[in-house]
């Protein structure tokens, strides 16, 4: 493949029909798509739903359609895009995607400090995979914030927000990020060489502090025992974010390079990481749910939850994994074992951000704990349904992914083994 350098990267030559219009690309604007429409219906329900005013109220103010209409303008119909609950469906793909396209980048950034070869001649891949996570999940946010809220944030700043704690993290993150996928993909290596040790101690220590940052806007949330109460939240974000990314990484690694010598070496790499990751999870699960709010802990574990929990989330994310890699096997166990990872961890951030939301807090209204009806007895558990276009988002923000990776695969062959 003919190639031309520029500021000491070598960009592949390539065509219109390649960079637009290959498989990936056609797949990937199908998942657009369905984010468009889901654009669409959010947009709908926030902004262009039937309106009430003081006219309406004065003709027939007892009016059981109107009153009910008067309901849904307070307190919203469905999840987070009417803002009947706090945080829905949106939060769970946001953090699902950030964590773990960031977990990616932490591992990433480990091998290269520790000089683990096998994953630094490959790791450019890898850094990709996770920044195009990454954009997916600012993605997510980016439509549940809308464009109104983001220029009112802007124009009436409060530093002590969750907001205005991710906006300089990620002014400042991503392009980190780009540069050490630039570092890596360079050819000017001896001038990499000089500044390559001191630049991953800093990127270990942006990791570090992006995964407490995102702890800290859930401590935020005071009254939610579940997101407040779990030890050392910054670490099970850590953990439970390096299973899915392992399990990610090790599909990348499949679907790349299978067919490349060291491929033995590296599946066998990822079961060891794989097996102590779980490992260490499910004690960290343990000790979590002894130590919570019990209130919260029941409703999980023996609740409305239960079968999630422990038929999803534990077989998915530790119990499977753990039974395909505690003893050395062929690479293909080691695939499944990514494949529930993904699945599992997954489901674990659904039933965080859900179980947070699931105990009403105070007795508000006066007919039962804190609720989004007034008119009514609160159910035991708050439970939100998510709203078409919420879900057509959500699933659309693959196509980011793909959209991200293609492109620098195009320009700069991401599947190729790089000497370090």
């Amino acid at each position: 493949m003919k190639a031309f350098e520029f500021l000491g990267l070598e960009f592949n030559e390539t065509s219109i029909k390649q960079l637009f219009f290959a498989p990936s690309m056609l797949i990937a604007y199908i998942f657009l798509g369905v984010a468009a429409f889901g654009i669409y219906e959010v947009f709908g329900v926030r902004y262009f739903a039937q309106a009430i005013n003081a006219h309406s109220m004065g003709l027939n103010a007892a009016n059981p359609e109107l009153i009910n209409a008067m309901k849904l303008a307070v307190f919203g119909e469905v999840g987070e895009v009417s803002r009947e609950a706090p945080w829905t469906l949106f939060i769970v793909n946001y953090m699902y995607m950030i964590y773990t396209g960031s977990g990616i980048i932490f591992i990433v950034a480990l091998c290269e400090i520790f000089n683990i070869k096998l994953i630094e001649r490959v790791a450019a891949g890898f850094m990709v995979a996770g920044l195009s996570m990454v954009l997916a999940g600012l993605f997510t946010i980016a439509t549940d914030l809308n464009m109104l809220n983001m220029l009112w944030m802007l124009k009436t700043p409060s530093m002590g927000t969750g907001m205005w704690l991710m906006l300089p993290l990620y002014c400042i993150y991503i392009p980190y990020v780009l540069l050490e996928i630039y570092l890596l993909i360079t050819k000017k290596k001896e001038f990499v060489k000089k500044f390559a040790f001191g630049l991953l101690l800093l990127s270990i220590v942006i990791d570090l502090v992006e995964y407490y940052i995102q702890a800290r806007l859930f401590s935020m949330n005071t009254a939610r025992h579940l997101w407040t109460e779990f030890p050392v939240l910054t670490l099970y974000f850590i953990l439970s974010a390096f299973a899915s990314a392992l399990g990610f990484m090790v599909v990348h690694t499949y679907l790349a390079h299978k067919d490349k010598p060291k491929f033995n070496q590296m599946m066998e790499l990822f079961r060891k990481w794989i097996l102590v990751c779980v490992s260490l999870l499910g004690l960290y699960e343990i000790l979590a749910y002894m130590l919570i709010d019990k209130t919260w802990a029941f409703i999980i574990l023996f609740g409305e939850f239960k079968y999630l929990y422990f038929f999803g989330y534990i077989l998915f994310t530790i119990a499977l994994p753990f039974l395909f890699v505690v003893i050395p096997r062929k690479p293909i166990f080691t695939l499944f074992a990514g494949f529930f990872t993904i699945i599992g961890g997954y489901i674990g951030r659904y039933i965080f951000v859900y179980g947070g939301n699931a105990n009403p807090m105070t007795n508000r209204f006066g007919t039962g704990y804190e609720k989004t009806d007034m008119y009514a007895i609160t159910d035991h558990i708050n439970y939100i349904t998510p709203h078409l276009g919420e879900i057509c988002i959500v699933v659309g923000s693959v196509g980011v992914c793909i959209v991200v990776y293609h492109l620098f695969d195009v320009f700069f062959s991401l599947k190729k083994v790089r000497e370090h």
